[in-house]
């Protein structure tokens, strides 16, 4: 933080530090790709976020520990897709290594990157860039293309070491005003 001094802050313990995060919600997608023989390759994530609008970029992070991760970097290329709510299954197909895992994905062409069956969205990327940090990767990807489901399911969420579903896909908007004592009201 500016101006503030971070060498007088307390230590915070991996556990306390995942036992507080553990709190906030996430939603999960797979990543895929091929290998360098073409075969599908899909690692799960709950860190996928929008970069930038100008120009389009999306991201997440890899572990380093991942062994699909080494295949997307080298393939250059990566879809993203969101599962849904309907998808725990999948998500954990795909964290477990089942080996049925890829029978979901929808390989019309071995030239593009696996699209998942059922998933709410897909965006096809590019790798754009890549920073390491920490112990995982920063994956930048160049938005190619992007698709949503005909009727999309609301998504699958991680929180508190389980998967659920938002109670409401309905949303609350409005226009925000910033009162004169500078607060926000909606």
């Amino acid at each position: 933080m500016k101006g503030k001094d971070m060498t007088t802050s307390r230590h915070v313990s991996t556990h306390e530090f995942r036992a507080t995060l553990r709190h906030y919600p996430t939603g999960v997608a797979l990543i895929t790709s091929r290998d360098e023989e073409r075969a599908p390759v899909g690692l799960v994530v709950g860190s996928f976020t929008a970069v930038s609008l100008d120009p389009l970029l999306v991201g997440f992070l890899a572990d380093h520990s991942s062994t699909t991760w080494p295949h997307i970097r080298r393939a250059g290329r990566f879809c993203v897709n969101v599962l849904g709510s309907h998808q725990e299954s999948v998500c954990r197909a795909f964290t477990t290594k089942d080996p049925t895992r890829f029978d979901r994905l929808v390989d019309a062409d071995v030239r593009q990157d696996p699209h998942l069956e059922g998933a709410i969205m897909w965006i096809d990327c590019q790798i754009e860039t890549v920073l390491e940090v920490g112990d995982h990767d920063f994956v930048v990807g160049a938005v190619r293309d992007v698709r949503l489901a005909d009727e999309p399911n609301a998504p699958l969420v991680f929180v508190r070491g389980g998967y659920a579903e938002p109670r409401s896909t309905e949303t609350r908007t409005g226009h925000c005003h910033v009162a004169a004592d500078r607060s926000l009201t909606a």
